[in-house]
């Protein structure tokens, strides 16, 4: 692993546990076993650093596409249904992936020099989603897609937060409920 990428899988961490606006960059140094003038080495400021770090959490996890064991493609219907679970926190890395989307929202809410990187994470999400939305026959495939993206983000914020009415898996049949309904709108 690169220098570079060792530094940005520490951000990474960093912004997941401590979120984005007490990440410091002398942490982050310190997690990748290098120094902090590495680190401004590589990388010209703390927010740029921060932008690469959030499309790297993209690249590595959200990125991902899905296809059966042995690399066959599956049909749309199960591609779809594997998108959506990529998109809601599970245990583990999803979870951690998805602090980040909070943490990238929270940013750019605050600071416009995040939200490039929102907007162009956002078309890539939705690039991901609407080909499938477009197999599958959807009347409105852009729409049908940001209507699901939208739901996806509201359903993994009540599962991110443990609420108790909204456990991962009612959070899962929500959302198919919600694709198949796009679906039969057609």
């Amino acid at each position: 692993m690169s220098t570079r990428e060792r530094i940005l899988d520490a951000a990474v961490r960093r912004i997941a546990s401590e979120g984005i606006d007490d990440v410091r960059i002398a942490r982050i140094a310190t997690d990748a076993g290098v120094s902090a003038s590495l680190v401004h080495y590589h990388f010209e400021s703390r927010d740029a650093l921060l932008a690469e770090a959030l499309e790297h959490s993209y690249e590595r996890a959200g990125d991902v596409r899905i296809g059966a064991p042995g690399g066959e493609p599956v049909g749309a219907r199960e591609r779809l249904e594997a998108m959506i679970d990529q998109c809601l926190p599970a245990p583990g890395a999803l979870r951690d992936d998805f602090i980040l989307w909070v943490e990238l929202w929270l940013g750019a809410a605050r600071r416009p020099e995040l939200r490039a990187t929102s907007a162009r994470l956002y078309e890539r999400m939705h690039a991901w989603f609407e080909p499938v939305m477009v197999e599958l026959g959807a009347a409105d495939p852009a729409a049908s897609a940001d209507r699901i993206l939208a739901l996806c983000d509201g359903y993994g914020i009540r599962v991110l937060c443990e609420d108790p009415a909204m456990p991962r898996e009612h959070a899962r049949a929500a959302l198919m409920a919600a694709a198949a309904a796009e679906l039969d709108a057609r």
